[in-house]
């Protein structure tokens, strides 16, 4: 014990030449080197990121050992990071090159299907998730230090064959804020780290929303309304106003029918000018006075890809485009995806044609002003 002695003191600059010569040599052995690199002194700036720090250091025994990692990982030390289904592996240059290693028990089941059940109709898209643009109900839940994704101290351990006698060494605690950074580029690398599908969230929203038409239609049998939903039952599960008396197969066959007739009622017309035009020997000149008038799209009914586009413009979630519209993040995400002229209730259409005249600003403002009332 009293014959210990610390190692003599390294430069900056030697250090770094002697793990760029160790990382030379695991690359030509086929390792994949993943340094992380910080830019600035945020070493997290994305939801996930912050996320993965602040969960760290809300606990009392991290807290106090994290910041000596801090400059170890500003200062590029983290020379390689590989996440991996349970494992974190690392290489971090100090006095010599450390290898770390950090245990993350994988989410169990019960845990998972329970988060995914909480968060189900409320995640519209696979890019909103890996953005981190989601409510504050779905935060809470992602985020809960006991029951949330991230992992807590005794799902957790660590390793390092550095000579420092602490559990969590600054070289432990520099790979713990690269993971951190790491989740920045590639988020979907917690849903790796805990073991599970991240896609998962998002089948459950759609789900969800069959879910709540399956409600209604057992409710529909119950009551003696046959097992087919009617036209009112439709319109209040998903915001979509169909005619009286008409159920979605006899609307879409009508559509079809509709449409079929409109063709040939053009195809008619068409044949009689082009006759006109022989008989008369003049060639029919476009003018923008007897051209066709271009609608807005904030006339008539919109499109789902007309929905997307506004909401895409105004850069905002589907929950606070809900909001704008007066309706529910599940009816913004079926209008989404449907094809076609959307038949929305004479409400809702309003709402549309309202929001379709605002500036982004004046649409944000707006759903401010309604979150107040």
């Amino acid at each position: 014990m009293y014959g210990f002695r610390w190692r003599a003191y390294v430069p900056v600059h030697r250090r770094r030449q002697q793990a760029a010569r160790r990382m030379r040599a695991l690359a030509k052995r086929g390792v994949e080197i993943q340094p992380v690199s910080i830019r600035g002194r945020a070493i997290t700036r994305t939801f996930w990121g912050n996320a993965w720090c602040d969960h760290l250091e809300s606990f009392s025994d991290y807290a106090n050992r994290l910041p000596r990692g801090r400059t170890y990982v500003r200062n590029g030390s983290v020379c390689h990071l590989e996440m991996r289904p349970g494992v974190v592996s690392a290489w971090v240059s100090g006095s010599t090159l450390y290898r770390v290693n950090i245990g993350i028990r994988k989410l169990p089941k019960r845990k998972w299907a329970s988060l995914k059940s909480r968060c189900g109709g409320e995640i519209g898209s696979l890019l909103e998730l890996l953005e981190g643009r989601f409510s504050d109900a779905v935060m809470e839940v992602v985020t809960d230090r006991e029951t949330g994704l991230f992992p807590n101290p005794l799902e957790i351990t660590l390793d390092c064959d550095c000579p420092d006698w602490a559990l969590m060494c600054k070289h432990v605690a520099a790979v713990l804020y690269g993971v951190g950074a790491r989740l920045d580029e590639r988020p979907e690398l917690l849903f790796v780290l805990r073991g599970v599908n991240h896609e998962e969230l998002i089948t459950e929203s759609v789900g969800h929303i069959g879910r709540h038409a399956s409600r209604d239609r057992d409710a529909g049998a119950g009551s003696g309304g046959g097992r087919r939903l009617t036209t009112e039952r439709i319109s209040d599960v998903f915001g979509i106003e169909l005619e009286a008396g008409e159920s979605p197969v006899q609307s879409k066959r009508g559509a079809g029918a509709e449409a079929k007739a409109k063709r040939g009622v053009r195809r008619k017309v068409a044949r009689g000018q082009s006759s006109r035009t022989r008989r008369t020997g003049t060639r029919r000149e476009k003018s923008k006075t007897r051209g066709p008038v271009r609608r807005s799209r904030s006339s008539g009914r919109p499109t789902g890809r007309t929905v997307a586009e506004l909401r895409r413009r105004f850069a905002m979630t589907r929950v606070e485009f809900a909001a704008l519209l007066q309706v529910s993040p599940a009816t913004v995400a079926l209008w989404e995806r449907s094809r076609g002229k959307l038949r929305m209730r004479t409400r809702s259409l309003a709402a549309w044609q309202a929001a379709a005249r605002l500036t982004p600003v004046g649409a944000s403002r707006k759903v401010k002003r309604l979150a107040k009332t």
